[in-house]
Parts: structure tokens; C-alpha cells; sequence
């Protein structure tokens, strides 16, 4: 157990992984850990390779109390802009957990609308909340698998390797091989590629 962060086993934390990529789902993990975690290096899922990113993600699903992963998809992140659809992602990543919580640790500085148990919001807490790291960590590995699955479907976009992200690559891509309906329509980049017609085909 990694003393330096916060656990109390009848909360939850919940994390975001996939606010700013061009394409795909944005998703939500929510994870309790027990008092008894042994989780070795477990922090913000940002500063762990993807190895040890995989590796955590395994462990914390053994040992969790509950955990679960939800996603909103390209229509709600249309539909309720991209902020709105992850808070919808959190809410039913909560509602999705197999034991209701007491309280729920949130990363960040909103808490979502639509939950019904008590919820506070901790800036930088999958650096202070345990929970709050594996949520991070499970929700990353979730939304990269969506990645690596888009690679094997459009090999030429580099999916695997930018996962999704707005970098030249993905760009030249684009510009290149046209915006796939997977890609996120209301943002700038896809925009304007899109109002030049330029669709995969």
C-alpha cells in the first residue's frame, strides 16, 4: 500500500481518460479500494508507462471492492458538448458499481450532476486519492483499447501510437485520408476538415 495516498474503503474515486482527443468515446472509471491494497506504484495514470499502466489495471480489478468503466460515445460528446457527455460518463460509471459507496472522490474541481450519493471534488486527485488513481488507470486502458481497436479498422491513421490526441501525425492524417464517422465533429480540427468535405471514403 502506497502509504502517500489517501484511502478510506467506502469511498469511491472516479476518473476521466479521452477529454481531448480528435476521435472516439470519452470514459469514466469509478473503483473502491479496499483498506488493504497492494498496489505497487499506483499514481496518476498520466505518469505511468503503458506497461505498468496495463499491469495496475489487472491488479486493481483483483483487488478492488468494485470497480466499473463507462463511456459516452461521439453522439453524446455531439449531442452535450465534450464536458457535459464525461460528466455523463462518471455518473454511470458510479451508478455501475456492484457495492454503493458512502461518498464519492471526483478528480478534479466539478462534481456531476445526477448523482445521488454525497461527492466532493479533489484538484490533482490522482495524486492524493488512491481510488482516485486506479479510477484514472482503469479509465486510460479502457480508452486506449478503443484505440488500438480503431488502428486494426484504419491502420493508416496511427491510432495506435498518437491514441487519438490532435499531433501532426494525426493531423496529416486527416488532411490526407478525411474524417471517419468515429471522429468528433464539433471539434476545431475535424470542423474545418469536414466543411472542406473532406470525408473518409
Amino acid at each position: 500500500m502506497n502509504q502517500s495516498l489517501l484511502v478510506l474503503p467506502s469511498h469511491a474515486g472516479v476518473d476521466e481518460a479521452g477529454r481531448g482527443p480528435l476521435v472516439g468515446s470519452v470514459y469514466a472509471a469509478a473503483v473502491i479500494l479496499p483498506e488493504d491494497y497492494h498496489l505497487p506504484g499506483l499514481t496518476d495514470s498520466k505518469k505511468l508507462s503503458e506497461k505498468k499502466r496495463d499491469d495496475l489495471a489487472i491488479m486493481i480489478k483483483e483487488q478492488a471492492k468494485a470497480w466499473a468503466v463507462s463511456f459516452a460515445n461521439i453522439e453524446e460528446i455531439k449531442q452535450y458538448n465534450i464536458l457535459h457527455a464525461t460528466m455523463r460518463a462518471m455518473v454511470r460509471a458510479v451508478a455501475n458499481l456492484t457495492i454503493q459507496p458512502s461518498k464519492i472522490w471526483i478528480d478534479g474541481n466539478r462534481v456531476p450532476t445526477g448523482l445521488t450519493i454525497p461527492a466532493e471534488a479533489v484538484i490533482k486527485g490522482d495524486l492524493k486519492v488512491a481510488a482516485i488513481s486506479a479510477a484514472s488507470i482503469l479509465a486510460k486502458t479502457a480508452r486506449d483499447a478503443e484505440m488500438y481497436a480503431l488502428a486494426k479498422r484504419y491502420p493508416q491513421y496511427g491510432f495506435d501510437k498518437h491514441k487519438g490526441y490532435g499531433t501532426a501525425a494525426h493531423l496529416a492524417a486527416l488532411q490526407q485520408f478525411g474524417v471517419l464517422p468515429e471522429h468528433r465533429q464539433d471539434f476545431a480540427p475535424v470542423k474545418a476538415l469536414l466543411m472542406q468535405g473532406k470525408l473518409f471514403v
